[in-house]
Parts: C-alpha cells; sequence; structure tokens
C-alpha cells in the first residue's frame, strides 16, 4: 500500500480520535459543573490526535524504506529466483522488469526468464501492503486508545500538545541545519578524493582549465581553476554588479521618496516580477537579443573579432535578473528609517537629495549591503545564462567582448554525461562547488559583520 494512502487513513484516524477526545472533554465539562477543566477541550483533542498520528507518521517514513527490500527479499527467496544472476545489470534488469508488471505499471516483460518473478513479486507485494496497512491501524488504534485513556479533567493536555509542537517546531528548524551540514559534507568527502589525485596547488593557482574525462591519469596542468573563478566573479560580480547596484538602489530610492502611492502600487510589484521569471527565459534573452546587440555595438566602434557569446552580454542579463534582490531590500530598509530622521534632516534645511544621500542611506545601509551580498551571491551561482550567452572557454582574459565560463557551468559539464565518479574530471566539479560553498559562506559573513557594525551604529 503506497504511503500516501497510510498518510490518508492515518489523518482519518486522527480525525476519529481528535473527535472522540473532545466529546468526552465536553462530557467531563458538563460532569464537574462549575470545576474548571485543565486545558480547553480542543487540546485534549489534539493530544489524541497527536498520539494516533506521530506514530504513524514515524512508521510510514521506516516503512518506505524497509518496504521495498523486504519485497526483493521474499523474490530473491523463491524458487522461481534460483537461475537469476546474482550480480550484474542483467539481474537487476529483469527484477525491475518483474516488478513494473506486477505493479501494472508494464504489460509485459521484455526478457523471458522475468516471467516466473511476476507472481512472487504480486505475492510479496500483497504481504507488504498487508503488513503495513496492519501496523498503521495497530499504531493509530493503540496510541489513541492509551492517549484517550489518560484524558481526565484535571490533566494537563495543554503542556503537552504545546512540549510536542515545540519539538516539530525545533526539528523543522534544524533540517536546513542539517541540509547544510550534508551538503558540506558531501563535498568535503569528495574534494579530499579528488585533492588526493591532484594538488591543491594546482587547482587553485593553475591557470589552464581542459580536463580530459578520457584520460586514464589526471594531468595537473590541465586543473587550474583560476579562470573559472575569475569568469564567476568578473561575470557575476562585477559586471552583473555595475548593472544591478544602481539601477536598484536608484529604483527603492525613488519607490520610497518620489513616486506618488498610485505608481508606486505599480512599479513595485512590476519591478518584482523579475525575480519570478526563469532563468532559462532570461537566457534565451541573453543568447537572442543582448548577446547579437553586444556584438553588433562592438563591431560598430571597430572591433571586428566580437563574438556572440561574451561575459558583457551575460552579465547585463544577469544583472538585470538580480535587480529585485538589491531593489527590495534597499525599499523596505529605506522605508524602515525613522520618519523622525527625514523629518529633522529637512527642518534643519537640507534638500530632500541631500538627505536621502547623509540620512537615509547611510541609516539603511545594512539592509542595502544585505541586499547587494544576497544578489551577489544569487549571480555567482546562475547557470543557465552562462550557458547560453557566455560559452564554455575557460579564458582568463578583462575583455568583457570574449566568451568566458563560470563554476558553475563546469560543474555541470562534468557531472553530466558517461564520467565514472572515480575520474578526477568528476571529482572536480565537487572541488569546484566546495569552492563555491566556501565563497557565498564568506560573502553571508561579510554581509553579517558589516549589518551588526552599522547597525550599531544607528542604534
Amino acid at each position: 500500500m503506497s504511503p500516501t494512502i497510510l498518510l490518508l487513513l492515518a489523518l482519518g484516524l486522527g480525525l476519529a480520535g481528535w473527535l472522540a477526545a473532545r466529546a468526552r472533554a465536553y462530557g467531563f465539562k458538563r460532569e464537574v459543573g462549575s470545576t474548571r477543566l485543565a486545558a480547553l477541550p480542543n487540546y485534549y483533542a489534539w493530544y489524541v490526535a497527536l498520539w494516533v498520528l506521530i506514530p504513524i507518521v514515524v512508521f510510514i517514513a521506516a516503512w518506505s524504506f524497509i518496504a521495498p527490500q523486504m519485497v526483493t527479499s521474499s523474490v530473491l527467496a523463491s524458487p522461481a529466483a534460483a537461475n537469476l544472476p546474482e550480480f550484474g545489470f542483467l539481474r537487476n534488469t529483469m527484477l525491475n522488469e518483474a516488478m513494473a508488471v506486477a505493479t501494472g505499471q508494464a504489460q509485459a516483460v521484455f526478457n523471458p526468464q522475468a516471467e516466473g518473478l511476476v507472481e512472487p513479486y504480486r505475492e510479496a507485494i500483497g504481504q507488504s501492503r498487508m503488513i503495513g496497512l496492519a501496523a498503521t491501524l495497530i499504531l493509530g488504534f493503540m496510541g489513541g486508545a492509551w492517549a484517550f485513556l489518560r484524558i481526565r479533567p484535571d490533566f494537563a493536555a495543554r503542556t503537552k500538545v504545546e512540549r510536542v509542537v515545540m519539538g516539530i517546531l525545533l526539528l523543522a528548524s534544524l533540517v536546513a541545519i542539517l541540509t547544510t551540514l550534508g551538503i558540506l559534507a558531501s563535498l568535503t568527502f569528495e574534494t579530499i578524493r579528488f585533492f588526493g589525485m591532484v594538488s591543491p596547488m594546482d587547482f587553485l593557482f593553475g591557470t589552464h582549465w581542459g580536463p580530459d574525462p578520457m584520460a586514464a591519469t589526471a594531468d595537473p596542468s590541465r586543473y587550474g581553476a583560476i579562470p573559472l573563478f575569475w569568469g564567476t566573479i568578473f561575470i557575476g560580480a562585477i559586471i552583473a554588479m555595475i548593472v544591478a547596484i544602481p539601477l536598484g538602489l536608484m529604483s527603492a530610492i525613488y519607490l520610497t521618496q518620489y513616486a506618488s502611492p498610485t505608481w508606486r502600487a505599480w512599479l513595485k510589484p512590476a519591478l518584482e516580477i523579475l525575480a519570478g521569471v526563469p532563468t532559462v527565459v532570461y537566457g534565451y534573452f541573453a543568447a537572442l537579443t543582448v548577446a547579437p546587440i553586444v556584438r553588433d555595438a562592438a563591431v560598430a566602434i571597430g572591433i571586428s573579432n566580437a563574438s556572440s557569446e561574451s561575459a558583457l552580454a551575460a552579465g547585463v542579463v544577469m544583472g538585470v535578473m538580480i535587480i529585485p534582490f538589491v531593489s527590495s531590500m534597499a525599499d523596505d530598509s529605506i522605508a524602515a528609517v525613522p520618519q523622525a530622521m527625514r523629518d529633522g534632516s529637512l527642518a534643519m534645511g537640507a534638500t530632500t537629495s541631500e538627505t536621502i544621500k547623509r540620512v537615509l542611506v547611510p541609516a539603511a545601509l545594512p539592509g542595502i549591503v544585505a541586499g547587494i551580498m544576497l544578489a551577489i551571491s544569487r549571480a555567482i551561482g546562475e547557470t543557465m545564462i552562462v550557458v547560453m550567452a557566455a560559452g564554455a572557454a575557460a579564458n582568463l582574459t578583462a575583455n568583457p567582448l570574449e566568451a568566458m565560463t563560470t563554476v558553475t557551468f563546469q560543474i555541470v559539464a562534468m557531472l553530466t554525461g558517461e564520467g565514472s565518479f572515480d575520474h578526477p574530471a568528476t571529482l572536480s566539479a565537487f572541488a569546484l562547488g566546495f569552492v563555491l560553498f566556501l565563497v557565498t559562506l564568506g560573502l553571508n559573513f561579510i554581509a553579517l559583520r558589516v549589518v551588526k557594525r552599522f547597525r550599531e551604529a544607528y542604534e
């Protein structure tokens, strides 16, 4: 039985427990008369419902991993599996074909030897479903009955429910931390494997990038990542920021200080729509519109070797994409500055522009810097625009009209295809990801330090 059906069954049992406990709590309320219950009836209801739902949810999470293994083990133990190969691709293919027919996902098997495994799969799957259904019902009834029998007028159901809710909230808050630690652990492990094949000095300070996935041994001179780091910084942190910071900051100043309420009601949502446009659309726009314009403009001023793939085209479109990140954060920060500071500046004879320059922007600087750092992190992690507009050439140059590539593009290139995960070319993607992770982490720390310093100055 699928986990979805078991979850629906759990919700039904939980609702039944909730209604039964609530009815009993109201019965206590009528019996005790003027004596107050230790908690509201809804807390008694939620106490029973949680004791029904939580054990079942934990079981379903575990059963979703155990059941497939149990089904496969049962099939392999059947006489029909005696002639199967012990290991290998053919054995797994035959098992998958038989399971697909047994579950109704396919009409027939391609390999005749898999025909005999269909019926054992059906029996094993049927047994697995019955076990899952029986365990769900038993856990639901046992948990609900135990909680229901504990309900008394003096039972502190509210405290119990709030503790469970607090635990759930704590678990939810730990998901992001545990996910980050898991990502860091996987990147670190694979990066160590890569640095066992290629020297960290050659990787971090080499100036030639050209891994050969077909080479039997790693050539350290082909794994210099400096061109990738430079391309990432040049496109995402220089060109894109030259576009995004002035436009985003000026947009925020206009919307908060000069625009009428009617204009603001239309312009702010229109500006923030840019953040919701898919990056592949920006990539098409960069490749089909901006890149030809940049090439034609370069040819018009006498640059004959201008390419249709350039860092400038990708950086400009990337800057447009991240304008909402800068604008929204700056808008909120400027709007949050106390009105008394603005009024005091104007009362002292300062003009509106002087007030913005010397009072509002310095006071809102923490939020503005946080938005800029967020935009930089978003830009250096962008892939599709670089793939479609900047090219794949790892060039170490300051000419924005030449093709360049970034770390994210090379990560995609190294991890797609038929490369082995034991080859240094494939493992280099993890090393690049590890460096990118450290860079974005460092940007976040810098942003926090700047925010903390200037926020203390203006509090």
